[in-house]
Order: structure tokens, then sequence, then C-alpha cells
């Protein structure tokens, strides 16, 4: 197996370690969901999650990879980002899914260009099935033009769920060098860390506008 092709495996052990970290802490987090409108909503955002799970797992499989043994061997990282961002209420549960959702997506994008050419495709189907968190939008912004003072500590909230998935994100890639490599050497990788993270930032600071959290 080439370099290329056994960091694109490893690639795909990542993403799928953190879609199946994603899909069982929605299903925890459910139960915080007070109506039945709102469990109905998470389902659709845990079958979105799935989707994504399934795609991954394909690809990898038909890359030589292991999905089992992909998620033994990232959970570690994924199941601590979301032990230290556990929401305490059912509006930060709502932001922590749409601020995931976004974040999840913006990590597919600034990959996607880095990639090799079928890599892309996988990554930009991946991307373009995000969205089923929007409902949380409309949630948290009825919420703080009720109650203004609800804003500040949201607001917190969320940034610190960047500041936590950035720190976490570049955990599991410094697990695997040769991720890295691909991601951040030769004529088709990303400029550098800091502007791939940088990017991340500025997709997540119009999100937070777009919850009324700026």
């Amino acid at each position: 197996m080439s370099n290329t092709s056994n960091a694109t495996v490893k690639l795909y052990e990542v993403l799928l370690a953190g879609e199946f970290a994603a899909c069982y802490r929605l299903i925890d987090e459910s139960a915080m969901a007070p109506t039945t409108s709102d469990r109905v909503a998470i389902v659709r955002l845990i079958a979105a999650e799935m989707g994504h799970f399934e795609e991954l797992a394909a690809q990898l499989v038909e890359a030589g990879g292991d999905p089992d043994r992909a998620v033994s061997r990232h959970s570690k990282v994924f199941d601590e980002y979301h032990r230290v961002t556990t929401p305490s209420s059912w509006l930060e549960a709502l932001v922590k899914m749409h601020i995931g959702d976004g974040l999840a997506a913006d990590f597919y994008v600034e990959l996607a260009d880095a990639m090799p050419e079928e890599v892309q495709s996988v990554m930009k189907s991946v991307m373009d099935s995000t969205g089923s968190s929007d409902f949380a939008v409309t949630q948290v912004r009825a919420a703080i033009a009720a109650d203004p003072a609800l804003r500040s500590p949201l607001a917190l909230w969320g940034r610190r769920l960047l500041g936590e998935a950035i720190t976490h994100m570049q955990w599991v890639l410094a697990e695997e060098d040769e991720v890295m490599d691909l991601l951040f050497s030769g004529d088709a990788s990303l400029a550098t860390a800091a502007s791939f993270f940088d990017a991340i930032a500025e997709r997540h600071a119009q999100r937070m506008a777009d919850l009324d959290l700026a």
C-alpha cells in the first residue's frame, strides 16, 4: 500500500470514529428533549450521522481498512471531547448540536480540496448531507428573544465548544503522522495547520451569529 493510500485509510478511520461518537452522544443527549417534535428532530439528526457513518465505513472497507478497529483505535479522544462538552440544559444541547454539526461540515470542507481526487467526492458527499441541526437555530433564537439574559452564557458555551473541538481535532490528527503529511505537505495540501483552523473559526463565527450569539 502506498503512503498516500495508507494515509487515506487512516483519515477514513479518524472520520469514522468521529461520526460514531457523535451518533452515540446524540442518543444520550436526546433524553433532554422536552417534546415529541424535538425528539423526532434528534432522530433525524442521528439518522444523518448514521448515513455519514455507513458511507465512510464502506469507503474504509474498500480502501482496505476495518471499521471496528477504526472506532476502537480513536474512540478515546472523541469520547473525551463529548465528556468535557456535556450540556447541562436543553438550550446548551441545541447549541452543541448546531455547532457540532457545523464544525463537522467545516472540517470536511477544509479537507476536501487537499485530498486525492477519489477522496474528494466522498468528502463532498458527506458534507452535502449535513444541515439536519437547523431546527436548533429557531429554538435558540426564540429562547434568547424571550429572555435576553440567556445570550451571554450561551455565547460562552458556543466559544467553549469551538475551543474544545479544535483542541481535540489537533490531538486526533497528531496521532497520525501520515494523515498530517497528507493534509499539510505536497502540492495539493492545505497551506498550514494554522490557516486550516483559522478557516474553521471564521465559519464558526458566522454560525454563532445565526444563533444570535455573536
